[in-house]
């Protein structure tokens, strides 16, 4: 199955207990840089605090956006973005790392990770939905802990 998750706010025991809870298998961050100011977000230190909770990290930059499309997705301006991330998506490595998932996700429970909370902003919605029409299944967005709390 696959699923997508987005930190942005978030508290790394959150994050990772919401992981346990939908029982993500693999983690694929598809950050172009796997860097984070939050504490806990950054590729090394989330891989080793994953793996003690039995998840595997893998870090697909094929699949990232660039600082340009991220500027503009911030900027508001989503054509522009779009056109930047459909640019990506047409790289060889890019298709190659969308078929990777999609093998995985026929046998694992997978969740794409990047930033933003909310999916429909973010570039791995647009990933996740090329993997929606493969696997011939929807795609679960999931959404930390720590907001369900709150929003209840």
């Amino acid at each position: 199955m696959l699923n997508t998750i987005g930190y942005e706010g978030a508290d790394l025991d959150d994050f990772v207990q919401t992981l346990v809870q939908a029982e993500i298998n693999t983690l694929i961050d598809i950050r172009d840089r796997a860097q984070s100011r939050r504490k806990g977000f950054s590729k090394t230190a989330l891989s080793e605090r994953l793996a003690r909770d039995g998840i595997a990290y893998i870090h697909m930059r094929e699949l990232g956006d660039p600082k340009e499309g991220r500027d503009a997705a911030r900027a508001g301006n989503w054509s522009k973005f779009k056109k930047i991330f459909e640019a990506v998506l047409k790289t060889d490595e890019a298709q190659s790392a969308i078929l990777s998932i999609t093998d995985l996700s026929k046998s694992a429970n997978t969740c794409l990770l990047c930033y933003e909370r909310d999916e429909k902003t973010c570039h791995r919605k647009i990933v996740s939905e090329i993997i929606e029409k493969k696997l011939k299944r929807k795609t679960r967005h999931l959404g930390v802990r720590q907001f369900e709390r709150e929003a209840a």
